[in-house]
């Protein structure tokens, strides 16, 4: 029998997010009240700009006093949308101290204090989901925390910022230089005016955080996450890429090593074949490969953000929580039982393509050649340009730790022969 008493919803921001998840309340009620079993209400919005028009938000539910919201203690669900670090840990915890559950997608919030939060909601018997704070729309949290809980996860590799693979698409499909089709991204609206988050890595990272623990039931916090971004990645980068037969995408990647006693995660751009499929992962869509001892080799496309593809991964979650609250029970918690230790990057193996300005003289090859060998790094191709004194190699080697390829590079660069070390890609996906 459904319970005809409506459960409370209060929504902390409403931005692009926000309001889309109100609209979606309230245009697919009856929808949502068959599939959770009771109907849902949206018992108050807390915003920052009262006198900014909302449409389809009712008026008389507009508060700025987010913290009286959460504490009325008639609310089931809090969905928190407005992102950073305060004031929406403080609004967080006051909701599970007042019986709520937390909907959220907030990013860099869980990477950052993930294990907290969720302490303080096992504490009160509450949720906390946060399948929105990843992916967009891509179902990701929920598939690695349950659907793949009795698996066990080897690896993830993909592409989690839509900004960033925009730009370089169009790096790659026009030629345009890195501050060009940054340019193009902000006019389109792919890219925030200030797009450090993005270009820089911040963004990326928090999400590899947060897929690394749970993929590998270990704590991982955006602290543990090597992170480059995509600035330095140039029109000559992408043409280097193209002669091997590979694209340069912004990777996200958590492993778990061969041994199986610790994790890596990182992100930073790299060369991957065009035979992979992320290589065909286009403007601003993300795409994710999952691989796990029994169920292999699993991929998961679509939009990674946006309004509509953010709300309706909120959406779900705000589904699971109020079928808890009904039943009375919670779901998934934390799962860190493992205790992996995070190796730094120093430690990770993978391949390198290095662009090298030369003298143009007999014996540079030989030279450099040597200090790869002594530094135990082997060398799968070199090409070599010559004109007019200058000349230019780059070097692919196979499989070498970063620390070792990071001795090689600083013995190359104090070589008279080598003019400058033009760049360093890894190379990934073979």
């Amino acid at each position: 029998m459904m319970r005809t008493r409506p459960l409370k919803v209060a929504l902390l921001g409403c931005g692009v997010v926000g309001s889309e998840v109100a609209r979606i309340m309230t245009t697919h009620a009856d929808d949502l009240t068959a599939r959770i079993g009771a109907p849902v209400e949206l018992a108050g919005v807390a915003v920052r700009r009262p006198n900014r028009v909302r449409e389809g938000v009712p008026e008389h539910l507009v508060t700025t006093d987010a913290i009286a919201l959460v504490k009325r203690g008639d609310i089931d669900v809090v969905v928190e949308v407005i992102g950073g670090i305060e004031p929406a840990r403080s609004l967080i915890t006051t909701a599970f101290e007042h019986g709520a559950s937390v909907v959220s997608a907030n990013k860099a919030l869980v990477s950052q204090d993930g294990a907290a939060l969720h302490a303080a909601a096992q504490e009160r018997g509450a949720d906390l989901y946060y399948e929105a704070a990843v992916a967009g729309a891509i179902p990701l949290v929920r598939p690695l925390r349950e659907s793949l809980a009795g698996d066990k996860v080897n690896r993830v590799l993909g592409i989690v910022n839509g900004t960033t693979n925009f730009i370089l698409d169009r790096m790659d499909g026009s030629g345009a230089g890195y501050s060009e089709a940054l340019d193009e991204a902000t006019a389109l609206g792919y890219a925030e005016a200030d797009p450090t988050a993005d270009v820089e890595g911040f963004d990326a990272a928090a999400k590899a955080a947060i897929l690394a623990g749970i993929a590998f039931h270990t704590r991982v916090t955006l602290d543990d996450v090597h992170r480059e971004g995509i600035t330095e990645v140039t029109a000559a980068d992408i043409a280097s890429a193209k002669r091997m037969g590979c694209t340069v995408k912004l990777l996200a990647i958590c492993e778990r090593a061969a041994d199986g006693r610790s994790v890596t995660a990182r992100v930073h751009p790299a060369m991957i074949p065009l035979a992979h499929p992320l290589a065909s992962v286009r403007e601003a869509y993300n795409a994710v490969f999952v691989e796990a001892d029994a169920a292999g080799q699993l991929m998961f496309y679509g939009p990674g953000a946006g309004g509509s593809p953010t709300a309706s991964a909120v959406l779900g979650d705000l589904v699971a929580a109020c079928r808890n609250k009904l039943a009375g029970a919670t779901g998934p918690g934390e799962s860190a039982y493992s205790r992996l230790p995070v190796s730094p990057m120093g430690d990770v193996v993978t391949r390198y393509h290095i662009s090298l300005d030369v003298a143009d003289k007999p014996g540079v090859l030989a030279q450099v050649a040597t200090v790869f060998a002594e530094h135990g790094v082997s060398i799968d191709t070199v090409r070599q340009q010559g004109k007019d004194g200058e000349a230019s190699l780059v070097v692919v080697t196979h499989r070498a730790s970063d620390a070792a390829l990071s001795a090689t590079v600083e013995t190359l660069r104090r070589l008279d022969t080598v003019r400058d070390v033009a760049s360093i890609m890894r190379v990934e996906g073979e």
